[in-house]
């Protein structure tokens, strides 16, 4: 399904969302994280795709890669230790304490009894779980019933207590925030709700690190490289921290934005037909387990209806197929190691080139320059063998392969 936005409109940032999100922060929050040593030093590869982007009629396809940002293998690993990182701060503003010495553990026997809680479909929970481990706190993870015991397992091994419920992403977000509320814990959430914004804002910052990443060699007055970026939906997080990066760099010049969701969790398109954050009207499970979410972020929302112009679903099985077309580099193209969200952009951008009215709808002419954002690697090994028929090791050997093939 695709739904052409009605109040998206191209021009200069709006000043209010500036007070809640800004290049600068970003900036910020990224030389913050360049000191944790779990995290890679170098920005995470930009792949050009020309084989692809040949075969679907547009001018460039670049993919961003973030399977190789951390052994996390997920862009989360961006938003939850930033948003801790600051939470601590302001809760001990007097303390003196700075993001390098926090994740080196420095401070570990003083932040022994915090306690920071979150829902999680999988690598929200393990990003926190890891940025806890390394600062020194504790860590309560909730899990819905539909997060496998593949997710669960390498969340505990960080030193997580796990807490399951029976019911959906949406009820374990309200678990989390009831035990806060029972046991005086911090929330560590990637959506906000009434009265919770801090901490969402903060972890939607940080994801704009990948959108500072593409386009820090870029001059100041120089065009978007982009026509169009397509980005994940879920609860419109990483869609929020993404949109606002480039709006504010570019103003009216930003490239189209396009936000892809599961057709089953589909709130954020059903926030632009209302025209206020809404609920999904489908069962919300889906094999793009970091999508399955049911309600929009009101926060994140205020980003992106002005600005996003196109929502669309696609099926699991799309997705699915996706993740084959990039593990195989099949178009002559390097291949890339994308899990069942992480092809959620190439299963968006596929549908359109394949239907007419679709791309008119897209503006997804010839000479389009397409980014996409491969936000996990294989996050669920076992999951992703099963759909690509090759393990994430496998993937990895044949992209150095193809790599030493160029050199040569």
């Amino acid at each position: 399904m695709i739904f052409r936005n009605p109040q998206a409109r191209h021009r200069a940032y709006d000043e209010s969302l500036r007070d809640v999100m800004s290049i600068a922060r970003g900036k910020e929050s990224r030389q913050w994280l360049s000191t944790w040593s779990r995290l890679q030093p170098a920005p995470t590869p930009a792949w050009s795709l020309p084989g692809l982007a040949s075969r679907l009629g547009i001018g460039g396809l670049t993919v961003k890669d973030e399977s190789a940002r951390s052994a996390l293998g997920s862009f989360k690993v961006l938003g939850a230790p930033v948003a801790l990182l600051r939470l601590v701060l302001r809760r001990w503003p007097e303390s003196g304490w700075t993001p390098a010495d926090l994740l080196a553990g420095r401070h570990a026997e003083a932040l022994r009894d915090f306690v920071v809680v979150s829902a999680t479909d999988g690598n929200h929970g393990r990003a926190l779980a890891a940025a806890a481990q390394s600062i020194g706190c504790r860590c309560v993870i909730v899990l819905h019933a539909q997060v496998s015991e593949e997710r669960e397992a390498p969340i505990a091994a960080l030193g997580a207590e796990i807490v399951r419920i029976a019911g959906n992403y949406d009820e374990s977000v309200e678990e989390a925030a009831r035990l806060a509320r029972a046991n005086g814990w911090e929330v560590v959430s990637d959506t906000s709700y009434e009265g919770y914004e801090e901490v969402p804002r903060d972890v939607m910052q940080g994801y704009g690190i990948l959108a500072d990443e593409l386009l820090e060699d870029i001059a100041a007055d120089a065009p978007c490289p982009f026509t169009h970026v397509i980005v994940q939906g879920g609860v419109g997080g990483l869609a929020a921290g993404v949109v606002s990066h480039f709006w504010e760099r570019f103003g009216a010049a930003r490239p189209g934005f396009i936000v892809v969701e599961p057709e089953q969790a589909d709130c954020l398109l059903q926030s632009a037909r209302n025209g206020r954050p809404s609920r999904a009207t489908g069962s919300v499970d889906s094999v793009m387990a970091g999508l399955a979410c049911g309600e929009t972020s009101p926060l994140a929302w205020r980003f992106l209806q002005p600005a996003v112009d196109l929502f669309m679903t696609v099926t699991d099985a799309q997705a699915e197929q996706a993740m084959r077309v990039l593990a195989s580099g099949e178009a002559g193209d390097v291949p890339v190691l994308s899990g069942e969200s992480g092809a959620a952009g190439l299963a968006a951008l596929q549908a359109l080139a394949a239907d007419p009215s679709a791309r008119d709808a897209a503006r997804l002419g010839a000479d389009a320059r397409v980014l996409l954002i491969s936000t996990e690697g294989a996050t669920a090994p076992g999951v992703y063998r099963a759909i690509t028929g090759r393990s994430g090791e496998e993937v990895v050997e044949a992209q150095a392969r193809w790599l030493a093939g160029r050199r040569a």
